[in-house]
């Protein structure tokens, strides 16, 4: 699912990269954009790569102090190609200080009211700042949507799931000392979990330390498969499905090319 297709890292590789991806079992994947320019060329890469690659539109907290109406009315218009599934990344990170934690707030919520307006889910990203964007969100809904790259917070997990939202996993369920982040895992309910590389980052073991790709979502999948003593091909198939149902526009596109 989520990634940063549009990082520096995979500059000029994007179609190599997705090409490993596919060879893999990967069937589609969620570039997500962290800033407008990004965002324009996630869109770009989704309409490129149609039913493959689809694209979240949206301000990560790092960039918040980039934001003015003007790039809100850009992002709205970004957000109504039929190639965005969510308005993301978005939210609170209090782990580094690149915008002020007011103006992150302020600018996390105008996005949710935007992917209110416009019936799509979002994609949000919580660093230190469980309580704070649990409030945020309470007081924002209804919106759909997944926290993003999950590390185990209990706090994080239960109020999320009050709120509806999915829960994402990624490469750190594949890592020695996350032992507390596959416990906390073990007991979600199933029907609310994706996965997610968030590729370039996190690359899972055995791959730690070099580029994380999408095809290596496989790794996670297999960790989680263990978790739930399935089969890795059922685990796949469940955090598909849930996939679908948090991004209604791959369903609804996947259905229009039923018998084409």
């Amino acid at each position: 699912m989520h990634l940063h297709l549009t990082d520096p890292a995979f500059q000029g590789e994007e179609a190599a990269v997705l090409a490993r991806a596919w060879a893999a079992g990967v069937q589609w994947v969620v570039t997500s954009g962290t800033d407008l320019e990004s965002s324009q060329r996630a869109v770009a890469l989704a309409r490129r790569f149609p039913g493959r690659v689809w694209a979240t539109v949206g301000f990560h907290p790092h960039e918040a102090g980039q934001w003015t109406e003007a790039s809100e009315a850009a992002l709205e218009g970004l957000a109504g190609d039929p190639h965005v599934v969510a308005i993301g990344e978005i939210g609170l990170d209090f782990h580094y200080t690149f915008a002020p934690r007011d103006v992150q707030e302020a600018v996390f919520r105008r996005q949710l009211r935007l992917a209110r307006r416009l019936s799509l889910p979002v994609v949000i990203h919580s660093r230190e700042a469980t309580a704070e964007t649990l409030a945020v969100l309470r007081e924002e809904m209804p919106v759909e949507g997944v926290l993003h790259c999950f590390t185990g917070d209990p706090e994080l997990a239960q109020g999320g799931l009050e709120l509806g939202l999915f829960l994402s996993v990624g490469g750190m369920l594949t890592f020695k000392k996350m032992e507390a982040l596959r416990e906390a895992v073990a007991t979600l309910p199933r029907d609310r979990i994706c996965l997610e590389t968030d590729a370039p980052y996190l690359a899972p073991v055995p791959y730690r330390g070099k580029r994380n790709e999408p095809a290596w979502v496989v790794e996670s999948g297999k960790a989680l498969a263990d978790l739930w003593g399935v089969d890795p091909d059922e685990a796949a198939a469940v955090t598909a499905a849930n996939a679908r149902r948090l991004f209604p526009r791959v369903a609804e596109w996947e259905r229009s090319r039923e018998g084409t």
